[in-house]
């Protein structure tokens, strides 16, 4: 996927009736100060701990390799995005996105024509409806297109979206940012943005709703990407913390169990908090690790993430998820 880089459980019902951030953080975190070290540990999940599965093996609307992928809470969906079938559709950034059952069903899908490379995406429940988060405007970088701005649009099934569509609601919340991807916490209702700027590489975090009025809102968060990862694959956050995935699919140089790794970062200071590699579903074809998303079950959150695998010309996706909080 990408391949430049730089360098107490909480209930779904308690989350939504507290007012989302206040329950995940605090009400001193989300007034923007710093939480105590004790809040932040008390919502971090454990990258250690024993993974299972939401989904595997699972077919998408096109059969190439998934990007990302994230979930309508409210609904009980899952989208995922992948660059879209046909020869020259990654350098024209052209996409599919698929919405599924969290069973793996097939409910719909759409078309965006020219956004980018699909790193990450949210979504944003309205009613019985989802608006998603992308990148657009596609900029080619050799082989692949990467975004520019960031769009909020409604799903419709079947249809198909260009960059000129006025079905499309642009964002840049960076000044001078290129190479724009999103991800949506639902436990605290924040955008987590990842941008390049001067060759680096950034993630910041913003209220939904201030990305949403518009102009250049104050970032809560505004961190450097930590170095030492590996091919950068997918993002999401919780509360205090953000969730990286990199590396590759197996190979003749990355045989079973690959080299697939999570890491948790502080947003407050940017500092890696946690770094393990992962064996989760070693057996899977292909397995090359793609996405992450936050979903909340009635139990406990699920910090998921996913894998294509399958054989070419018929790739599968599989969503896999930790739900140990530390």
């Amino acid at each position: 996927m990408l391949r430049t880089v730089p360098g107490t459980a909480v209930t779904r019902r308690a989350l939504l009736s507290a007012g989302m951030g206040a329950v995940a953080l605090g009400l001193t975190a989300l007034r923007g100060a710093p939480a105590t070290a004790a809040s932040r540990a008390a919502n971090r999940f454990e990258l250690t701990s024993s993974p299972a599965a939401l989904m595997t093996e699972k077919a998408l609307y096109d059969e190439t390799v998934l990007q990302s992928f994230a979930f309508d809470n409210v609904n009980g969906h899952l989208y995922t995005v992948q660059v879209r079938n046909g020869s020259g559709s990654a350098a024209a950034g052209n996409l599919c996105v698929t919405k599924l059952s969290l069973s793996g069903a097939i409910l719909g899908y759409m078309y965006l024509t020219g956004f980018g490379h699909g790193v990450q995406i949210g979504v944003e429940p309205s009613g019985t409806s989802a608006y998603l988060w992308t990148e657009t405007d596609g900029v080619s970088e050799g082989s692949d297109s990467w975004g520019s701005k960031l769009a909020r649009f409604k799903f419709v099934n079947g249809q198909t979206l260009t960059t000129a569509s006025t079905a499309l609601t642009k964002y840049a919340p960076v000044a001078g940012a290129d190479s724009t991807t999103c991800a949506i916490d639902p436990s605290t209702n924040r955008l987590i943005m990842r941008y390049r700027l001067n060759d680096q590489r950034r993630f910041a975090a913003f209220p939904l709703s201030a990305v949403k009025a518009g102009g250049r809102p104050t970032p809560l968060y505004d961190i450097t990407q930590p170095a030492g990862l590996g091919t950068f694959q997918g993002y999401t956050a919780y509360g205090q913390y953000l969730y990286l995935l990199d590396g590759t699919a197996y190979s003749d140089g990355n045989p079973s169990p690959g080299n697939t790794y999570l890491t948790s970062v502080d947003l407050a200071t940017g500092e890696v908090v946690q770094r393990s590699f992962t064996q989760a579903w070693k057996s899977l074809t292909f397995r090359e690790p793609e996405g992450m998303a936050i979903q909340l079950t009635g139990s406990a959150p699920r910090l998921c993430f996913g894998f294509a695998t399958g054989v070419s010309g018929a790739r599968q996706t599989a969503i896999i998820y930790k739900n140990t909080l530390v």
